[in-house]
């Protein structure tokens, strides 16, 4: 890839970054963001989805919340040690070369690309879809929006670039992918319902 081109690349996600965090705002986003984007926020979630599976398909239950974790500690694990350790691109509330970044939660010390929180709920989000998302269809839209959403809050709350949240997110979902192919592949055992 060309110099140039990267740069160009590099100047539109600044550019839709500045859009995000800085122009586009409201009070509204303002407060309910920050917390959105907390791991903690969606506890009662988490819980919730082993509960529904444990209490409705028992044994069947803990191959699926096997393979739910494991995806999710995937999508983390490969951001957070394999990408952004060689990566380091630095966050946009840690660039002293960005001119004007809202930051409405603590700014991690850590690196930007890619986005955990994106790659992480985009995994989760996509196994989700693959299996009990594929007779309830209402649950569908749900499971992506409640990903994008986060994605956007990290731009939004100033700790990610456009990019590095894309790429967590398509991190994801081809992690999920793997996957839902493996939990699959162990036949009568999968939860689907």
């Amino acid at each position: 890839m060309a110099l140039s081109s990267l740069i160009s690349i590099v100047e539109l996600d600044q550019t839709v970054f500045h859009l995000l965090n800085a122009e586009w705002t409201n009070i509204v986003f303002d407060t309910i963001l920050p917390i959105w984007r907390n791991k903690y926020f969606w506890l009662p979630v988490y819980i919730f989805i082993i509960s529904f599976a444990v209490f409705n398909h028992g044994k069947k239950a803990y191959w699926f919340l096997l393979f739910l974790i494991a995806t999710a500690g995937a999508a983390d694990l490969i951001s957070s040690e394999l990408i952004k350790k060689n990566v380091k691109r630095v966050r946009p509330c840690n660039d002293t070369e960005l001119v004007e970044v809202r930051s409405l939660v603590r700014c991690g010390s850590g690196y930007s690309f890619t986005s955990n929180h994106a790659a992480n709920h985009f995994a989760i989000s996509f196994f989700l879809l693959g299996t009990i998302g594929l007779r309830r269809r209402k649950l569908r839209w749900a499971l992506v929006g409640w990903a994008v959403s986060i994605a956007y809050a990290q731009v939004y709350v100033g700790v990610h670039y456009p990019i590095d949240v894309l790429s967590g997110a398509i991190l994801g979902v081809l992690i999920a992918k793997i996957f839902l192919w493996l939990y699959k592949a162990r036949g009568k055992s999968v939860l689907m319902a």
